[in-house]
């Protein structure tokens, strides 16, 4: 467990993150984190956009359902 603390930062409230979660994360200055509603309250802190994910997801389907085409297409 990490413990946070909320600080102020200008007019608006901040946490800093430690070394080993943004290493953990795969993130960096100037990068995108997401907090994501959990089960039960809580909340679960990514770089992944799930709205993105979910994108992609179904461009997969299709690409897969359409792999002939695509083939023929990249050539």
């Amino acid at each position: 467990m990490v413990v946070l603390k909320v600080r102020k930062v200008g007019n608006s409230l901040g946490v800093v993150l430690p070394r080993e979660v943004i290493s953990r994360l795969q993130t960096g200055e100037g990068e995108s984190l997401f907090l994501i509603d959990g089960p039960g309250g809580s909340y679960r802190l990514t770089p992944y956009d799930p709205v993105f994910e979910g994108k992609m997801s179904k461009a997969e389907q299709i690409m897969a359902r359409y792999r002939h085409t695509v083939r023929k297409l990249s050539k």
